[in-house]
This record gives C-alpha cells, structure tokens and sequence, in this order.
C-alpha cells in the first residue's frame, strides 16, 4: 500500500499539472482585460487556500468512506445541521456542541450501514431527509435568529502569520487523517476492507466497527466545514451544505480514489479540492454565465475521468 501522503500517482499529477493550467489561462485572461497577474497575487492565492478549506474537510472525511467502497449523501444536511445547533447554543459550547451533532450523525450512519446491512446510499440519504426534517422544526422553517461565535468566525476568516487559519485548520485535520491512514492499524483496515470486506473480515478485521468509526469521522468533518462556513458567513441557514456534496465527492475521485474503494492516496484529494475551488473561482472570473460554468465544471471533470480512470483494477 503507498503511502496516502506522499505518493503521487498519475491522478494526482493531472490533477496539479490542471491546478497550473487553469491558473495560466486565468492570469492570461485577466492580463487581457488589464487586471494584471491578480490569480498568481499572494491576497488571491491566499483567498483560494481559505475556500479550499471548507471542500477540503469535507473531501477528506468523504475519503474515508469512499476508500470502503461506501458513500455518505447525508453531508449537505450533517453540515447545515451541526452549523446551527451551533450557532443556537452559542459561547464555548458551540464548536464541541457541533462536532458532536456530526459524530453521532455519522454513528447512525455507520451502524445503519454496517449492522444493518442497507447499502450506504439509501440509508444516508434517509438520514439526510430526516435532518431536514429536524431543522426545518427546530427553525420554524425560518433563517435561525442567532450568529456564530467569535471562535468560529476567527477559524473561518482570521489569519495567522498571514496564512488563513481555515486553511490551517485543514492542515492539521489532515494531518490527523494521514496519520490515521498510514500508521494505525485502522488505516490498514480501511484499506483492505475497501479491497474485499468479505476477505477482511475473514483475517480478523473488525469491519463493522472501522465502517462505523470511518461513517463517524466523516461525519465530524462535515460538522467542522458547517462551524466554519457558519463564521464565514456570521450566521448558519437552510440548504448551506446543498453546494458541497458533489464537489467533495468529485475532489475526492478526481485525486484517485476508487469509487468502489481501496485505492487512493490523500495527497490527491487535496489536489482535487484545489483544482475545483480554482476552477470555479476562474469560472467566476470570466463571467462565464451560470449555465456555462455548470456545462465546463462538469466536462473537465468527466474528462479528468477519462484520463485514467479507465483503469478498474484494485490495489494489491
């Protein structure tokens, strides 16, 4: 097994040779209407870094599940859910009180899926439809009255020796994956389980448990984007997480990750959250009409899986 960190396969290279394409053509696009080299400024690249943070926590708890072979559809809600059960609570609570809505959300969904035995997309997005249902009583149908707390609003937007801290903070979740990955025997049976579950089970791998604690981490991820995105936007509101759950699962599976799980490497999921965020924001940048933004995301995207992902082989 490579080294989810360091290895860089050919979808992580075609994803960091795009990242560096896309930008060439932004800055030569904005250098034609006289705006100068702004897409290679520091303030640009820093902004993208910041936006690339909440799609990269996101991404990178839909990583572990997808290494299963599973998928989570309950991240838009998991997300909106945790955000403001966070800002209602409000003070030191709030980040704890978020992440925990996200663990135990995460929990269901691991025991639905591996207990169970009902196939992760029809349970997730059960439990998605039912935390809809949850909020939409808890508000009244109605934006929450309350906003997020200076803690939430400083990890989403302040700045620390002038690196964005949202940026730091998936830094360090990621840090925190890859070692889970690569030096626990967890990330070993994450790996093998998403090769045959069957044979893991078979060697000892307690399967249900690792599915449950994979469901739970991403679960706690999406609730940390939720914290974050609330401070980034000072308050939380219906449908918040509705735009990040196809981006987080196209970074993750342009990065390389099999869908059917078992192969991939971390430092593609980062690639591929970077390469999105730039796509869109050049997309923005150009004016391009909204239906054309949606027509080009979606083209380099299948492209991207034509261009190696015509391999379904697993990996050994």
């Amino acid at each position: 097994m490579r080294n989810p960190l360091t290895a860089l396969d050919k979808p992580a290279l075609f994803a960091a040779g795009s990242i560096l394409l896309i930008l060439a053509v932004g800055s030569l696009y904005t250098l034609s209407t006289g705006g100068g080299l702004t897409m290679l400024s520091p303030a640009y690249l820093s902004q993208q870094l910041q936006i690339a943070a909440f799609l990269g926590l996101i991404a990178g708890g839909l990583m572990m599940v997808i290494l299963l072979g599973h998928i989570d559809l309950s991240i838009p809600w998991t997300l909106t859910a945790a955000a403001m059960m966070a800002t209602s609570v409000g003070g030191p609570a709030a980040v704890p009180v978020a992440l925990a809505v996200g663990l135990a959300v995460g929990v269901v969904n691991g025991l639905g899926v591996a207990w169970l035995r009902v196939p992760s997309m029809i349970f997730t997005l059960g439990v998605n439809t039912v935390l809809q249902g949850l909020m939409v009583l808890h508000t009244g149908g109605h934006a929450p009255q309350s906003r997020s707390t200076g803690l939430m609003e400083f990890l989403a937007t302040g700045h620390v020796l002038g690196l964005p801290m949202a940026a730091l903070v998936w830094a360090a979740v990621s840090g925190l994956l890859v070692v889970l990955l690569t030096r626990t025997a967890m990330g070993r049976a994450v790996y093998a389980i998403g090769n045959r579950e069957s044979a893991a089970y078979l060697s000892g791998i307690p399967t249900n448990r690792v599915i449950v604690g994979c469901f739970a981490i991403c679960g706690a991820c999406a609730a940390l984007a939720g914290c974050l995105l609330a401070g980034y936007s000072t308050k939380a509101y219906q449908g918040m997480g509705n735009a990040y759950l196809l981006p987080g699962i196209a970074a993750v599976v342009i990065g390389g990750t099999h869908v059917l799980g078992g192969r991939g490497t971390y430092t593609g999921t980062v690639l591929g959250t970077i390469l999105i965020v730039v796509l869109q924001s050049v997309l923005s940048v150009m004016q391009m009409p909204d239906a054309g933004r949606q027509i080009i995301y979606g083209l380099v995207i299948i492209a991207m899986l034509f261009a190696y992902g015509r391999d379904t082989g697993r990996a050994g």
